[in-house]
């Protein structure tokens, strides 16, 4: 791979701090949380490299740490903005060539529209390749979820954001046989989008999650920080394809509702991938679409800006074609599994009462 460039790639903690810090440095998991809450609001702490990473045996890119939590972030959106700016900085400073903006880091970046002025780094929210890899576990799932009605009932929770939108357009653009229901909690934007595909497949929108209670298939692609499936809101036998990092699912709900199925969305294979020093939740060989995506503008030689705001098609089938070309590393959707457990979907192929 000599000739191509390095990436890095921003995370922060997700819900619970003690743990993820932990993945940065296990001494870390000694403080209690609620220390963690008030340092992390309070303190100007730098950015951390937590993690190298290796591709194919070379070393590649770095993962950097922001420290800001998932509710400070929604929160505090400005002072989240300065952190991943400053994260942004160090990546630079390591001499990646492009940088990914991993779960809420985009979100307060707005999608990476306000970093699109730098000319020292790559910027990607990574939500082309996501988009991508969510379409793939769609079309994989359909023939698996509880048929009750001749065309399955897909709803899409954040139809209206970044990765949502893109999803829905590509559904529409080969349309699969199935009714949709959008779900947002802003009417225009997600009424537009409806508009914008109903000529290609049957859409409804809702600004309610309970309108999930009909679907045989919820995808789910909020920026949230708090799990919002509850195990009323399913229908029976219905599958959750859970994209969303930090989750919007728990696993209780699998306890409480046994004839469900929550499948991890948006986990790429790439064999030979290992991170050194830190983790990033997954084990070695895994990674989230976002990071994937990084990884591979990096390693076929992309420079400057890729997917910021909302990815088109056109980016889509972009890093896809840039996918193929690393085929022998992988960077394909990995089989499917449930909080990081193996599934067998054929046994889902009927309604448990």
């Amino acid at each position: 791979m000599s000739g191509t460039g390095t990436f890095a790639f921003t995370v922060h903690p997700r819900a619970r701090l003690r743990e993820d810090l932990a993945r940065a440095w296990r001494p870390l998991g000694l403080v209690p949380e609620s220390v963690y809450d008030a340092a992390l609001r309070r303190l100007p702490l730098p950015p951390i490299t937590m993690a190298g990473v290796q591709i194919g045996g070379e070393r590649v890119g770095h993962v950097v740490l922001v420290p800001f939590g998932a509710r400070h972030l929604l929160s505090d959106v400005e002072g989240g903005r300065r952190r991943v700016t400053r994260a942004v900085d160090r990546g630079a400073a390591l001499g990646a060539d492009v940088v990914g903006l991993g779960a809420l880091t985009a979100t307060v970046t707005a999608g990476g529209a306000t970093l699109r002025g730098r000319s020292d780094i790559g910027v990607t929210n990574g939500n082309a390749f996501t988009a991508a890899i969510v379409e793939d576990q769609i079309r994989m799932l359909l023939p698996h979820v509880s048929a009750r009605t001749t065309r399955p009932h897909i709803a899409i929770v954040g139809a209206s954001g970044s990765v949502g939108s893109a999803v829905t357009k590509l559904l529409a653009r080969d349309p699969a046989e199935a009714r949709l229901t959008l779900i947002a909690r802003t009417a225009p934007r997600l009424e537009a989008l409806a508009a914008s595909v109903a000529g290609d497949v049957d859409v409804t929108v809702a600004l309610s999650i309970d309108a999930v209670q009909g679907a045989d298939l919820v995808v789910l692609l909020t920026a949230s920080a708090d799990t919002i499936l509850g195990p009323d809101h399913l229908a029976p036998g219905a599958i959750v394809l859970d994209a969303t990092q930090p989750r919007n699912t728990s696993p209780a709900l699998a306890t409480a509702r046994p004839d469900v199925l929550v499948v991890d969305g948006g986990i790429v294979s790439i064999p030979s991938l290992r991170l050194t020093g830190g983790e990033i939740g997954l084990p070695d060989g895994r990674s989230y679409a976002c990071f994937a995506e990084t990884a591979i503008l990096a390693l076929t030689g992309h420079r400057g800006h890729f997917s910021i705001g909302n990815p088109t098609l056109e980016q889509i089938d972009d890093i896809r074609a840039r996918a193929g070309e690393l085929s022998h590393l992988g960077f394909r959707m990995a089989a499917p599994t449930s909080f990081g457990a193996p599934v067998a979907l054929e046994r889902r192929a009927t309604v448990i009462a």
